[in-house]
């Protein structure tokens, strides 16, 4: 069934991984089902304005995942099929889901992933650099014009083995959203207030802190906001959510048109809502039955969290 999409004047565009997930946790686990940053971020975003999607799969993608996509309003002009497999990603979690091991990833088609970023979004879009290389990243950045709000995620992995070039990323970004421990890694300071205050030194605008089940907090010239995590009896499965909570970010703020100190704030409760819903069942079938006015209920709750 198509869902409803909001059409402002905002469009975003999502550059990342379109893949297939084998997930395990202490209470179930799923194989073959559809997975990838750009993946979960586009189906975030599109619950907010006009959303494309920019990645590669292999020959062996199942069409049915495709369909999935496409049935949600995501163009899928930049998703590129090339010869051989795609890309792959096992996890598994442990009791408290806050700890998750990487079983395995393939690579396959993505290892010579050349992104090509559609031409009707090349031009003032809002652009979500999903986790990926870093020098993957920078061609993206080479081929958009003038655009309204670059947000850009990375893990460990990158921070670690291609620090330079990630920087060299993130000074041409206007937001960087990590997890509090790549936050550490890659302001290199174990206190997170100053490791984010030297991102900031770097260029960006603003920088936001996945804290998970703890909800997420912004740094940038306003001072500090904090959102708080919502409060589940059950987490199902944890992946993608940090994903699901940039495409809702990047999403509120085209919308909105703008990215002020009170949009991103806005922007902030969007995403740990969506986020919130998406680890409620496995895989991204939480998050592509989701629609608007259960995350408007939810943003209304959010409000009387922090009301005192």
């Amino acid at each position: 069934m198509v869902r409803t999409v909001n059409t402002s004047d905002g469009h975003v565009v999502v550059i990342g991984t379109v893949g297939i997930d084998d997930i395990a946790t202490p209470q179930d686990h799923a194989v073959g089902v559809l997975g990838g940053s750009a993946t979960y971020a586009s189906l975030a975003s599109r619950l907010f304005a006009r959303s494309t999607l920019s990645s590669v799969v292999g020959t062996d993608f199942p069409s049915d995942h495709e369909a999935l996509l496409r049935d949600h309003s995501i163009n899928l002009s930049g998703l590129e099929r090339a010869e051989g497999k795609t890309f792959r990603w096992g996890g598994r979690y442990e009791s408290n889901m806050n700890i998750r091991e990487t079983t395995f990833v393939d690579l396959n088609v993505l290892r010579d992933f050349d992104p090509t970023v559609p031409e009707h979004v090349t031009v003032g879009s809002f652009v979500f650099l999903g986790n990926t290389d870093p020098a993957i990243q920078l061609r993206v950045l080479e081929q958009v014009e003038d655009p309204r709000f670059v947000l850009a995620d990375s893990m460990d992995f990158w921070i670690q083995s291609d620090w330079d070039r990630l920087a060299t990323v993130v000074q041409r970004c206007t937001c960087v959203v990590l997890n509090d421990e790549e936050i550490r890694l890659f302001g290199r300071d174990s206190n997170i207030p100053r490791a984010a205050h030297n991102i900031l030194s770097m260029g960006p605008s603003s920088v936001v802190v996945k804290r998970g089940e703890y909800g997420a907090l912004l740094a940038d010239q306003e001072g500090w906001f904090f959102a708080p995590g919502y409060p589940l009896g059950e987490v199902i499965d944890p992946t993608g959510a940090g994903d699901a909570f940039a495409g809702a970010f990047l999403g509120s703020l085209a919308e909105a048109g703008t990215s002020d100190a009170l949009a991103l704030r806005r922007a902030v409760v969007y995403g740990s809502v969506v986020a919130s819903f998406t680890v409620e069942a496995f895989g991204v079938s939480r998050l592509a039955d989701l629609t608007r006015d259960e995350v408007n209920t939810r943003y209304a709750e959010f409000s009387e969290f922090v009301a005192f």
